[in-house]
């Protein structure tokens, strides 16, 4: 059942999402598109109550249990994050908005690593800490499963510093000044 509703929750996230975007673009409707997208975050809490109820009964601890922590830390940290990066896509291909701009070189791109990490971390951290609250809620029980889980989280973790930090350590190089984008190319190159 906890499967079943953690799909349910992913496919309600995007169906919300793309009402959400459609309200606000295609019907211009701003405020009925906040009103759906606030909508999202309902899906973490059924799924948190559900899982909570599902433990209390008596169902004993394991990956799915687990897996539900993850994906509402996942959708607490990043959620929000998730939903700003579609809509900037959405905006430009169908609103007229600006193209979405990720920095590619040097400093720009290694702030913007470690940005995207820390969501990652934190999204890591809200797991762990649900995985720790079911552990000391289940007790006696067997709580390997959980504990299995916030293992995975530390390598969540312990990923996403990697990769920031190699991008720090090692920052790509912008190409030649005549070679680059010009959204690439510092101010004083750029044409008019």
């Amino acid at each position: 059942m906890i499967v079943t509703l953690i799909i349910i929750c992913e496919v309600g996230f995007w169906v919300l999402l793309a009402g959400g975007l459609a309200l606000r673009y295609a019907a211009k409707m701003p405020r009925a598109s906040v009103a759906v997208l606030l909508c999202e975050p309902i899906l973490e809490v059924v799924l948190f109550v559900v899982t909570a109820i599902d433990l209390k009964n008596g169902a004993e601890p394991d990956w799915k249990h687990g897996l539900a922590a993850v994906y509402i830390g996942y959708s607490i940290a990043l959620g929000h994050y998730t939903i700003k990066w579609v809509d900037v896509r959405v905006a430009h291909r169908f609103a007229g908005g600006p193209p979405p701009s990720t920095p590619k070189y040097g400093v720009r791109r290694a702030i913007h690593e470690w940005e995207v990490a820390a969501r990652w971390i934190a999204a890591a951290l809200i797991a762990m800490a649900l995985l720790q609250g079911a552990i000391w809620y289940v007790g006696e029980g067997n709580t390997e499963s959980l504990r299995g889980w916030q293992l995975r989280m530390l390598w969540v973790i312990g990923i996403n510093v990697i990769i920031a930090g190699s991008y720090t350590l090692f920052p790509k190089k912008a190409p030649p000044a005549h070679e680059a984008p010009a959204e690439d190319r510092p101010t004083s190159q750029r044409s008019a």
